[in-house]
């Protein structure tokens, strides 16, 4: 039977009551090492947190200040950088919908069906017993809040996939339209990201004001809701900025402008700096309300840098990319390796880093044990956190493995065979092969540098060997491949049809 955290008492509800302790026993999780590992997690298993996710878009680990950037400066994101344990070798997939759908899943994203970010590919499949749907059954709250992106048919969509709370844009970005399913309304093509039009469970409401300020203004007052109940909660922020357009308020882009920069580069240094602010005001409101210690805080991004290069006085020049080779869309460590802060004051360590290589597929786990959640065994694949975080990474016995990435997104002819051996990686606690052939040494060369395959052939051969295994497991479940494009545009088509029947009411802002 798991501990509940002091000051909270769990759901009220008789019903939720039962639900809760018929999910207490320990979690069947398979194989020797993970049940160690489960077993060194100790008193952070059950004690059941708030847990507030927070994902940008875009960003990489050279865009907070914490992590060296030279131009950016993030002072809120510093101060959660110096309050957090710091996962400093974490990984995400490539681009969006896959780390969503990672995330969501708890195992790589090929293996729910998501190969690409639009025509259907970036459906998450309809058998994935989804993370918010394991917290619900735990007796948490949930909403997501900004960037869904697994899906924009009726039954792929976020109310349905387990999140009681949803306030979310269409398609992989505001204003985003393709001839598939995957298309925003329409008033977002010309309105992008100030006075949006965004979805509240099921019907369009037409906000006020920036996109990033706007989603948190709406988790901030569902949190503070939810923060006067017993239950604990779930919150997903997951915002569409930094990613392209580069669209910011001109305060924000102010001082970049006046320094040189061209207006795309400062428009996305002014999106950064706003998430910032953000940030900065969910940390005071979590103390504010009382519920800093219960809560845990998560900051990560959900792929690499997109933008490494900028100009400044008329001059092109490379951005700082935190030493990291590659970008967004690519299988190198600037693709994949991003922020991971997680803050939970007088439970887990403060100022320290986990060097230990970590993942999106673990965020399953973790939060299963963390709030008794059960899991299914067949479908997650990811590691639980908590003795890393338990242990400071000084004494938890974490087993080396394979991390495996492909950019997927090829074309309908060959499919998947033909880029096999294109655009992937195998990722150990050392090494990193790329694209079945290079050989990169991540301990002593982060920038993958030098090649040394031909100084290596075993652990390339054992390498090749894991991602042929890998490989052949995942075709089974893409089954999104060879799926005709949608004929309808269900953003699109219900946002006509509210419009026709009863209007698309004014966004009434929450209070917090």
């Amino acid at each position: 039977m798991f501990a509940l955290p002091a000051g909270r008492s769990g759901p009220n509800k008789p019903a939720a009551r039962a639900l809760l302790f018929s999910l207490a026993p320990s979690l069947a999780i398979a194989g020797a090492a993970t049940s160690a590992l489960a077993e060194a997690a100790g008193p952070l298993a059950g004690a059941r947190p708030n847990i507030v996710l927070v994902m940008t878009d875009d960003q990489g680990k050279g865009e907070l200040s914490c992590l060296g950037s030279p131009i950016l400066s993030t002072p809120h994101l510093d101060r959660l950088y110096a309050q957090s344990s710091r996962f400093t070798d974490f990984h995400v997939s490539p681009t969006c919908s896959p780390t969503r759908a990672a995330i969501m899943a708890g195992r790589h994203e090929f293996k729910s069906g998501v190969t690409h970010t639009i025509w259907e590919r970036e459906r998450l499949s309809l058998d994935t017993f989804t993370l918010p749907q394991m917290l619900q059954r735990a007796g948490y709250a949930t909403g997501i809040f900004g960037k869904w992106h697994l899906g924009d048919e009726a039954p792929y969509q976020p109310g349905r996939r387990g999140f009681d709370e949803v306030f979310i844009h269409g398609a992989g970005g505001i204003g985003q339209s393709f001839a598939c399913s995957c298309a925003d309304a329409p008033p977002n093509r010309e309105n992008r990201y100030f006075d949006t039009v965004v979805r509240h469970n099921g019907r369009f409401v037409k906000t006020g004001g920036f996109c990033t300020d706007v989603f948190f203004r709406q988790a901030l007052g569902w949190i503070k809701a939810q923060s006067a109940t017993d239950q604990p909660f779930f919150a997903y922020i997951s915002t569409n900025a930094p990613h392209d357009p580069m669209i910011a308020p001109e305060s924000y882009k102010k001082p970049f402008l006046a320094a040189g920069w061209d207006e795309e580069t400062a428009a996305r240094w002014g999106m950064i700096v706003n998430i910032d602010d953000n940030i900065g005001m969910l940390m005071d409101k979590l103390g504010e309300w009382g519920v800093e210690r219960d809560t845990l805080l998560i900051f990560m991004t959900d792929n690499g840098q997109s933008h490494i290069r900028g100009v400044r006085n008329g001059k092109r020049k490379k951005l700082y990319t935190a030493g990291l080779r590659g970008k967004k869309g690519t299988p190198h460590e600037g693709g994949t390796r991003v922020p991971a802060l997680w803050r939970w004051p007088g439970r887990i360590g403060a100022g320290r880093d986990i060097a230990s290589l970590t993942a999106h597929i673990d965020l399953y786990r973790t939060f299963a044990e963390l709030s008794g959640g059960d899991t299914p065994g067949a479908q997650v694949e990811g590691r639980s956190l908590l003795p890393l975080l338990a242990s400071g990474d000084a004494t938890a016995d974490w087993p080396d493995r394979y991390l495996f990435t492909h950019c997927g997104r090829w074309k309908d002819e060959p499919g998947p065979a033909g880029k096999k051996y294109r655009d992937c990686a195998v990722r150990s606690a050392r090494y990193r092969l790329v694209n079945n052939r290079e050989l990169y040494d991540i301990q002593n060369d982060p920038g993958e540098t030098t090649d040394i395959a031909d100084r290596h052939a075993d652990v390339v051969a054992a390498m090749q060997a894991a991602y042929e295994s890998w490989w052949a497991s995942v075709q089974p479940r893409l089954v999104n491949e060879g799926v005709p494009p949608a004929t309808t545009r269900p953003y699109v088509e219900g946002y006509k049809r509210q419009l026709a029947t009863e209007g698309i009411p004014d966004w009434l802002p929450p209070a917090y």
